[in-house]
């Protein structure tokens, strides 16, 4: 027997439109996995459950009478709660004053219903998606499913557990510092951040008033169990010619540059193992591999990134701190002036309190780079690269600045290192699809990042489906083990729809 509510999107959709399963029967198994699980895991926290039902009854009614749906008709979906539903307003993890706002669809939404997905909850978030742990004081702390005393990584955190465990078969999260892949990276599913601008930004960040400017940096994407989905879902998301079907690419035609050693940044041993491993496994299957150091220098990077970076938080967030930041503008900069880094709380300080200048300076400095990587990509395909310093680690809800991470060779470094290895991606903008590399000796996800040139979002996810092909892909967390999951199907109706040649979403 196999749990239906475990197989990826592509199937699930392949299975609604053959009649093995209804849409309302699906939607109904999707909240009844979340109510046998998630009292402790806390993904989903919050539900619109009557029209949702409703939605999926009028996809079923359309389904029999024939008439053409989306490429998603009938497929439950849970989104990050950082994107407005029209009736359903986001609290961009936890803010409860924005949960009476009249507000119409997000972009990204419009698209995904448009599509005919039935979207019936939203997962847990970090307050104003500002950390790389998923917790805030309204809906509390999701844990992560392979070991609940452990983050899934933040912001979209609840978005990686529901697909981790099934509660959902896609999900749309975003990524300014690493939001995406951290938790993808935490809990052993697969993301996309597309090139900066690909998707629509449009009711990205609840407010009391619409945000019509883009943010720097930022972008938001798909979150999936299988590469294929991701990349139906960004051709759903975005209006440019994303193809839902993958080019054909095996291994063996990749030209890899591999980055798993940087002197600036700190990698746990226990990382490390796993990266090798997998390198190897590309290396076999026949991959051209080169170990390289960063395309770029790191420290011009990250002081580009972090003057970015904390300039966007400063600006676009609500803090209620920002008085207090500038009275502390002058120390902050003086200590830059005597050697402070780039990951210290004085570039924190100087990047959210930054002047116009600053950010030019900034900027060149990321124009500079850009055309560096230009060249690098004309050498190779992609570039992989870790997502993280440390595998998945203990919650930790302390001061941020106060807050370190303990490496398993007993090294202590700061929690702001989290954004090192994200860091080339996002400030140049480019696209990186992450993919489930292997485990940690105590059981852990280890994921990887692909990188590509700007605009190669079709390539990283090209390589990224060879891999899952050809080297392995997702795999359930234990905690799944330990239910009887439902509904089930016999084997052989499943190889019935996986082999058909029906057209998804007819």
């Amino acid at each position: 027997m196999i749990d239906l509510l475990s197989l990826d999107a592509t199937d699930q959709i392949k299975a609604l439109t053959a009649k093995h399963i209804s849409a309302r029967e699906l939607l109904e198994a999707s909240i009844a996995r979340v109510e046998a699980l998630d009292a402790q895991l806390n993904a989903v926290v919050a539900k619109d459950l009557d029209r949702a039902r409703a939605e999926a009854q009028h996809i079923d009614e359309r389904r029999a009478r024939g008439e053409n749906l989306g490429p998603l008709a009938g497929l439950p979906m849970t989104v990050k709660d950082h994107f407005d539903i029209e009736g359903f307003p986001a609290s961009f993890g936890g803010d409860a004053s924005l949960l009476n706002r009249k507000v119409k669809d997000a972009a990204v939404i419009k698209k995904v219903r448009g599509a005919d997905a039935v979207i019936w909850g939203r997962t847990n978030l970090a307050l104003y998606g500002g950390d790389v742990q998923t917790y805030n004081a309204l809906y509390g702390t999701t844990n992560n499913p392979w070991d609940v005393t452990r983050t899934p990584g933040g912001s979209s955190g609840g978005s990686a557990v529901a697909l981790a465990t099934g509660m959902t078969a896609l999900e749309i999260g975003s990524d300014i510092g690493g939001s995406l892949r951290h938790p993808a990276n935490f809990c052993g599913v697969f993301t996309h951040k597309p090139t900066y601008g690909l998707v629509s930004q449009g009711g990205f960040c609840p407010a009391s008033e619409p945000v019509l400017a883009d943010m720097d940096l930022a972008v938001i994407g798909p979150m999936a169990r299988s590469v294929r989905d991701l990349r139906l879902l960004l051709s759903i998301m975005t209006d440019a010619e994303i193809s839902a079907q993958a080019p054909s690419m095996k291994l063996r035609e990749v030209n890899a540059s591999v980055w798993f050693d940087e002197p600036s940044f700190a990698l746990d041993p226990e990382i490390k193992a796993p990266l090798a491993a997998f390198a190897e496994k590309l290396a076999v299957a026949g991959a051209n591999v080169a170990a390289v150091a960063c395309p770029v220098a790191t420290e011009p990077m990250m002081f580009a990134y972090t003057t970015l970076l904390y300039g966007v938080l400063g600006s676009a967030y609500p803090w209620p701190v920002l008085a207090f930041y500038e009275l502390l503008r002058g120390p902050a900069r003086l200590a830059l002036a005597m050697g402070a880094k780039p990951l210290s709380l004085a570039q924190a300080l100087v990047g959210l309190t930054a002047r116009h200048r600053e950010w030019l300076v900034a900027n060149e400095k990321r124009a500079k780079m850009s055309e560096a990587m230009r060249e690098f990509f004309s050498r190779f395909d992609v570039l992989i690269a870790p997502v993280a310093p440390v595998a998945a680690f203990p919650h930790d809800h302390g001061p941020l600045p106060l807050r370190r991470l303990t490496c398993s060779d007993g090294r202590v470094i700061s929690y702001l290192e989290m954004i090192n290895w994200i860091a080339i991606a996002t400030v140049l903008g480019l696209p990186a699809t992450v993919v489930p590399a292997g485990f940690t000796k105590s059981g852990l996800p280890v994921g990887v990042q692909i990188i590509g040139p700007r605009g190669g979002d079709a390539l990283t996810l090209s390589v990224a489906q060879a891999i899952e092909k050809e080297i392995g892909g997702f795999r359930a967390p234990a905690l799944m083990q330990a239910h009887e999951m439902n509904p089930q199907m016999e084997a052989s109706e499943l190889s019935s729809f996986k082999n058909s040649s029906a057209n998804l979403g007819h």
